[in-house]
């Protein structure tokens, strides 16, 4: 079946499906592809060498369509999705992502910054300037990336200092969100063995969502983001590179609007939030990010090591849309907030034997420490005659430490110039400590359970990670393997959810396997790139948290399985000097295998599933239903073409078509409100310059249809408000900027 599947994805891009990756490629200067050098395998290799279905996005495309944030930097890499909320952006691969209700979760798709883990999203607020790629690694990556890869893993390279003195920056202006951003650079060498490079960018916004209440635009977004790298070459056998990076971030104002539940979504560009009694509506959240990386040549061995330190402390405020769909406000308020604070320490130390040889290999230890603390303020302000009239606060304290410990090697073994076989394998040892404790801080009495104490540990949780793949040239420009691969992620504790106890504090580890074969090939003399990619991904114990409207409380825990299968094509096509075509295309089916104890599904009748019956809802089993937040299928197009004008002058026009089909973004999938439709969107940017590029003005364009789409949904409803609703967290509109840049 997984063979029939690939051979249709290979005609499927032959025909002009196309690589995300491709596009950053750069070209020579004829219309072939250039090489593009990853380390997803901790070697530097070219990426049509890597039996891995992964993309790779340059920082120049990203700098090009000004990402800010991760949904915006992934829409070139189909099968990965980001869930928007007003906690954490959860990203999802091929299905499978750690849901944001839950704050204490590890991540199933980890990020990696510079080589330091970052498994807490503000671990790395707005990593995506001065960038040098992104390279989007799909499916378990245990065996060489280490803990918490069970989906996949987001590796950030961010630029190092040049050989030679350089400097630029980059001004833009967003009409719709009447602001400014700024980034700018400056690198070269310091002394003969000492390079530097500072880059800084700096973001003043509004936002696109009007509040009726204040007459704001929301959310408003203020950025100031640092990054400087030092880089050491003392001799030829020793370096050593220093990174550090700071973000400061405020959003002020919130981005969900109400909408009906007894319709489709109709998100709508306005809002009514009032101010609460625990601060004002927003995120305030700052961090540093500090990294050593070290390489010393041992004859014809390399010792790395890697040293990580990571801190954030944040703050997030959320009101909930008081403008009711039929018409009018309502004085009825609900807010939350939910302060954090979390400091990292990581090592890693790995030996690389020489390439060449009959067998390479890759040996090495990780190590790493955190703590992490998270209060819950939940607020209600309801009038209600006759019925409720309550105003209080809740409040939740959460408190862990862990540690992880973890050996790993890796080995190459070629058979002959054209076979080799690949095998990887980590294991991992985890202990975790945490205590919490809920409380009603005022009010006469709690809407649910909140005076709760539990306390848990994790000793020695043992996980094995392994992975063996099959690798052979049918010639030299086409490469085809096939890969088996587990992941794991570790257990962990509930971290606020009201009314939790030793009973329901501590939740499992969560395991994945992945089968996936796949074809590499560059074409009519490097004008044509294909790749092709089919895969059926399998978790056990995948850990879950939705929304239970009829006791407000966010459930976590584990489902009993759940398995991903799908295609994943790419190409990259460069016909003539100067232009250029990309375009990746996946489609998957992610359902749950089993999953007894779920919370209702919208879908399922009342004699089915009664919300309000624990006993009804321990017997529910929601087998065979998709997995939240997935496509079927998704897809970007790229072009671009360069008019050569003259006096050395260029016209750069670049179009981005990106698009998914329908998905559900509300816990309980409701068909009405929790269904985001197929949508497509398109950016563009028109650049004018010199063909060296020392200066450019541009225009910049981004969603340019106005799709109104929507990240994730939930049911708000009685009594919280007399006026039941739907809460839809809207996804940014229509912009368009002018930008100008020069280098030097």
């Amino acid at each position: 079946m997984i063979a029939r599947i690939l051979f249709a994805t290979t005609m499927l891009v032959s025909l002009g499906a196309g690589p995300a990756f491709a596009a950053d490629a750069q070209a020579d200067a004829g219309n072939t592809v250039g090489e593009v050098i990853v380390t997803a395998l901790k070697r530097e290799q070219k990426l049509q060498d890597v039996p891995i279905s992964m993309e790779v996005v340059s920082g120049e495309k990203i700098a090009d369509f000004g990402a800010n944030d991760f949904k915006q930097a992934v829409k070139f890499a189909p099968n990965v999705s980001v869930e928007s909320t007003a906690g954490n952006d959860v990203i999802y691969i091929r299905g499978f992502g750690s849901p944001p209700a839950n704050f204490s979760f590890d991540q199933a798709v980890s990020l990696y910054m510079d080589g330091v883990y970052a498994g807490k999203n503000r671990q790395a607020q707005s990593p995506f300037f001065d960038l040098e790629r992104v390279e989007v690694l799909r499916g378990p990556q245990g065996a060489l990336f280490g803990k918490n890869t069970a989906a996949g893993a987001i590796s950030i390279v961010s630029a190092g200092p040049t050989s030679s003195f350089e400097g630029g920056v980059t001004a833009a202006y967003n009409f719709e969100l009447e602001g400014p951003e700024v980034t700018g650079y400056v690198s070269g060498p310091i002394t003969d063995t000492l390079g530097a490079r500072l880059a800084v960018r700096l973001v003043d916004q509004d936002g696109y969502i009007k509040n009726r209440a204040n007459g704001n635009d929301e959310p408003a977004n203020e950025m100031a983001l640092a990054r400087l790298t030092l880089r050491w070459t003392p001799s030829e056998t020793f370096d050593y590179t220093l990174k550090t990076e700071y973000a400061n971030r405020e959003t002020k104002g919130g981005m969900n609007v109400s909408s009906p539940l007894s319709t489709g979504q109709q998100p709508h560009d306005f809002r009514f939030s009032t101010q609460n009694p625990i601060g004002p509506e927003g995120t305030k959240a700052f961090s540093w990010l500090i990294s050593g990386t070290g390489n010393v040549q041992l004859g014809e061995f390399t010792l790395t090591s890697i040293t990580g330190y990571s801190f954030f402390k944040s703050n997030i405020v959320n009101n909930f849309d008081q403008a009711l769909p039929t018409g009018g406000t309502t004085r009825n308020s609900v807010y939350n907030s939910y302060p954090e604070h979390f400091r990292q320490w990581s090592q890693e130390v790995r030996l690389l034997s020489p390439t060449g040889q009959k067998l390479e290999y890759i040996v090495g230890a990780y190590y790493d420490t955190s703590l992490y603390r998270l209060t819950q303020l939940g607020g209600f302000d309801i009038n209600l005659p006759g019925v409720l009239v309550y105003f209080g606060l809740l409040n939740t304290e959460f408190r862990q430490r862990a540690e992880s410990f973890s050996v790993f090697g890796q080995g190459t073994y070629h058979f002959t110039d054209q076979f080799r076989a690949v095998g990887s394998l980590r294991y991992t040892s985890t202990d975790k400590r945490a205590h919490f404790f809920g409380r009603l801080r005022y009010g006469p009495f709690a809407l649910r359970p909140v005076n709760t104490v539990a306390n848990g540990e994790i000793n020695n949780e043992d996980n094995w990670d392994p992975s063996i793949t099959l690798q052979y040239d049918i010639d030299p420009q086409i490469m085809v393997y096939a890969t088996y691969g587990r992941g794991s992620k570790s257990g962990g504790f509930v971290s606020n959810t009201y009314g939790t106890t030793n009973a329901t504090f501590r939740f499992r580890p969560e395991k994945s396997q992945n089968y996936e074969v796949g074809v590499k090939s560059t074409l009519a003399d490097g004008r044509l790139v294909l790749n092709a990619s089919a895969y059926k991904t399998k978790f056990k114990d995948l850990q879950v948290s939705v929304y239970n409207p009829a006791l407000s409380i966010y459930q976590t825990g584990n489902a009993a399985s759940a398995s991903s299968t799908g295609i994943e094509g790419s190409a990259a096509w460069y016909p003539a000097r100067g232009l250029d075509f990309t375009l990746a295309a996946a489609y998957q089916d992610a359902e749950y295998d089993d999953y007894p104890g779920a919370a209702c599904l919208a879908s399922q009748p009342i004699t089915e599933c009664n919300p309000t019956s624990p006993a009804s809802q321990a017997a529910n089993n929601i087998a065979g239903a998709p997995l939240p937040y997935t496509s079927k299928f998704s897809y970007n197009l790229t072009g671009h073409y360069r008019f050569e004008l003259p006096n050395e002058m260029a016209l750069d026009t670049n179009v981005v078509v990106y698009g998914r089909s329908k998905y559900f973004d509300s816990d309980n999938q409701s068909p009405l409100f929790g269904l985001q439709k197929a949508y497509t969107k398109l950016d563009a940017r028109i650049q004018y310059g010199p063909v060296d590029e020392r200066w450019h003005v541009a225009v910049v364009g981004k969603n340019l249809t106005n799709e109104k789409t929507t990240g994730s949904a939930f049911n708000l409803p009685f009594p919280i408000t007399a006026s039941p609703r739907a809460i839809l967290y809207l996804e940014e509109l229509r912009s368009i900027a002018v930008e100008a840049g020069l280098k030097f």
